[in-house]
């Protein structure tokens, strides 16, 4: 469930930032260069990390003036600005004293924030930060001038080490690997980090994850109609394709995790119901008009709230883009799971998914 997006006033411009979580104490969150709170939750990985963080804390995600959903500026806003923007935000939410976490651009501003307001922060957390972003003869760890404008290179550990000596009580984790971006690369050992430092515990990370059907649906060619039949026309004829998939969906056992415009994500406790349900599908909107096109794989999922992720829905999502007009397509998984149920599929041969590795035998079903 994405976050409810609100708005504190900071002067004269409007910051857009979510909460979400119950954890003891306040983590605010911090960006660098760009963000966008809503598009946050479209990334998986993010959103899984963003969630974690919430599970020990009370999460305070906003957008930087000038980016995202907050209001756009003429000026680059400078770091005493965003430092009240920071402070309009904690006050928005009535929160006193919270953590800072500072990723990359953003750590330089929480560790001001932190200097300039104290008795506001209860922790600082920075990853990826520096302390300047070119060289100087007492900060040789930065680029020089011409090779930052001749390339976009990642931040040297160097500059984390430099920072942490020269911040009292502080402590430097050296972690293996080479994102800038904390949630792409051992996320689980960063969050581990993070949650001892603030709440003085570590817990086992908790996966839920259960085996299921994923169902990818939509409806195609579905531009052209639009545009041949005129807004109206097209919504009444999209309702009815809404209904006709969650009348199946309800009937076969699927649970609807999300639709996007004209497609459809489920899953399924049972890979026959599922292609049942796919096939139902397509045979019910030759009476609208439509063809669908339907993908289906059988693994394990990651659950994410009310969200689904994990690689078996990648690849039921690709194996939905090959199918073609009124056309169930499922992998070789889902057909060998429904053997002795009745089902029956020709071969439509190898394919390579795109992002996953390997080629992958494909069967069209017979419904």
């Amino acid at each position: 469930m994405v976050p409810e997006t609100r708005y504190a006033r900071s002067g004269d411009v409007n910051i857009a930032y979510q909460v979400l979580g119950d954890g003891p104490r306040d983590l605010v969150f911090v960006m660098g260069w760009v963000s966008n709170i809503e598009v946050f939750w479209e990334e998986p990985t993010l959103a899984r990390f963003l969630t974690r963080l919430a599970s020990f804390s009370r999460l305070i995600l906003f957008d930087k003036r000038g980016t995202g959903l907050s209001d756009r500026v003429t000026d680059m806003p400078s770091l005493e600005v965003r430092m009240d923007d920071v402070r309009a935000v904690m006050d928005a939410v009535a929160s006193e004293r919270a953590a800072l976490f500072g990723v990359s651009e953003g750590g330089p501003m929480c560790a001001l924030f932190s200097a300039t307001y104290p008795s506001r922060v209860s922790a600082l957390i920075t990853q990826g930060g520096f302390p300047r972003r070119i060289r100087t003869p007492d900060f040789p760890w930065g680029p020089t001038k011409e090779e930052r404008q001749a390339r976009d290179a990642t931040i040297p550990i160097g500059a984390s080490r430099y920072m942490a000596e020269r911040i009292p009580g502080a402590r430097l984790v050296e972690l293996p690997g080479e994102d800038h971006l904390p949630w792409l690369t051992d996320s689980d050992a960063i969050l581990g980090e993070i949650e001892e430092f603030l709440t003085g515990v570590r817990h086992a990370v908790e996966l839920d994850r259960v085996l299921a059907t994923v169902l990818f649906t939509d409806i195609v060619g579905a531009t052209e109609k639009a545009s041949a039949l005129g807004d109206r026309r097209w919504r009444d004829l999209l309702d009815g394709h809404n209904v006709l998939v969650r009348r199946e969906l309800a009937r076969f056992r699927g649970r609807e995790i999300k639709t996007a415009g004209d497609g459809f994500f489920a899953v399924f406790d049972g890979p026959a119901r599922a292609v049942r349900c796919a096939c139902a599908v397509s045979r019910g909107m030759q009476s609208l008009g439509l063809e669908v096109r339907a993908g289906l794989h059988t693994g394990e999922c990651e659950i994410m709230g009310d969200d689904m992720g994990g690689i078996a829905v990648h690849i039921g999502a690709r194996i939905a883009a090959l199918a073609a007009a009124g056309e169930v397509l499922v992998s070789s998984t889902v057909k060998d799971l429904v053997a002795g149920s009745g089902l029956s599929f020709r071969d439509h041969g190898a394919a390579a998914l795109k992002g996953v590795e390997g080629e992958w035998k494909l069967y069209a079903a017979e419904g």
